[in-house]
């Protein structure tokens, strides 16, 4: 690809404003020259359905691919610069049983080859550490000792919002509606929007969970739709001192939030697109609970308190993130269909988005192997690791 340098007066409009549209504009806007000419299309400013301000907000090193651990390690730089973003690096915590045993130490290889600070513990070493945590069943568990934990995802997308805007990015409240396209090369003309035709030279596709909906207003086949995921509070007089975010083989995942827990799991019922953005009503007192008191039996006598419902912006090719542009649009780049993983990825992705459109190419990570066409050449990159 060619460089789409400064001195080409290249407009960008991207399309979303949350945590992944504001990284890229952050990124891109500290760049000389680029600032004035990059609009963000957000239709709600309060993100009051946004992923971005409805997610658990945690970060880890423990994936399955090579990629994915080290944009983390990329976004672990930036939330450990910003205050807003309050990172608590208390680790997570795979839990496996002896049928998961074998998997759960490939991963682990992998993991510290790539610098990832990540402990295996037996049942014993477990105890020692939580004793309140039941082991019984146990093989191992898969520690991260440093570098994963969980933030506030609401400081962060503001904090990357207020970069953008301060460095003279303009932020339009609309909705798009349609992606036009230009017969023959296949070339983006502009969206329709709430606010009219818009119009750029490049587009940015950062719409989350509606990313494919928007995109198959051209006839672009971008398989990304909108999973909910139910998060679910609650109290409880055990105060699992030391808790980090613990991921256990049932499904189900729990971490200390403030005064109170947070937890979540697979959902009960059909994984249908687009349902609405309320907790699953059996979730919790069917799996989720009896879960959680077979792990810490002192949950048992637990008192739930607040539920509340996001989307998975699930990419269902290979679970992972469809990053840069499209052979079939030329002018329009996917930043999108992250499955769960995007707040903590988001600023990994906006930088290396923000070098190829200066650039012409990825400087500090190279997202190459997220690129979009992997889906018609038929080669996923799939991660194990969604949670």
């Amino acid at each position: 690809m060619n460089a789409l340098s400064s001195s080409t007066k290249t407009r960008v409009l991207i399309l979303g404003g949350g945590a992944m549209g504001s990284a890229l504009a952050a990124a891109l806007s500290q760049r000389p020259g680029w600032a004035e000419r990059i609009s963000v299309l957000e239709r709600d400013p309060t993100y009051a359905r946004a992923s971005s301000a409805l997610s658990a907000a945690s970060i880890r090193q423990q994936f399955s691919t090579p990629l994915n651990i080290a944009l983390s390690q990329y976004g672990l730089q930036t939330l450990r610069a910003q205050p807003q973003a309050q990172l608590q690096e208390r680790g997570y915590l795979y839990l496996a049983t002896p049928a998961g045993r074998a998997r759960q130490e490939a991963l682990h290889s992998l993991q510290r080859s790539q610098g990832a600070s990540i402990d295996l513990l037996k049942p014993t070493q477990l105890r020692e550490r939580w004793p309140w945590l039941a082991t019984q069943d146990l093989s191992l568990g898969s520690w991260g000792r440093s570098g994963e934990g969980w933030f506030d995802g609401w400081g962060l997308l503001q904090g990357l919002r207020s970069q953008a805007f301060q460095a003279g990015v303009r932020y339009l409240q609309g909705e798009a509606v349609a992606l036009r396209t230009e017969p023959g090369s296949g070339a983006l003309t502009g969206v329709e929007s709430t606010l009219g035709f818009l119009q750029a030279d490049v587009y940015v596709l950062a719409c989350g969970a509606w990313s494919g909906r928007l995109a198959a207003t051209a006839g672009l086949a971008v398989p990304v739709s909108a999973k909910r995921r139910s998060v679910y509070g609650f109290r409880s007089p055990e105060v699992a001192a030391g808790c980090p975010l613990v991921i256990d083989p049932s499904g189900l995942w729990f971490r200390p939030e403030g005064d109170q827990f947070i937890c979540g799991g697979p959902p009960l019922g059909p994984d249908e697109d687009d349902l609405p953005l309320e907790p699953e009503p059996d979730l919790f007192e069917q799996k989720l609970w009896p879960a959680l008191a077979e792990r810490v039996p002192g949950f048992e006598s637990l008192r739930p308190t607040r539920a509340w419902a996001g989307y998975y912006e699930m990419n269902s090719f290979d679970h992972n993130g469809l990053v840069g542009a499209l052979d079939t649009c030329p002018n329009l780049l996917l930043a999108c269909g992250f499955s769960g993983h995007g707040l903590q990825h988001a600023a990994g992705v906006g930088r290396g988005l923000a070098e190829w459109l200066e650039l012409g190419r990825y400087q500090t990570l190279d997202l190459s192997p997220l690129s979009a066409n992997r889906i018609a050449a038929n080669t996923p990159v799939v991660e194990l690791n969604v949670i």
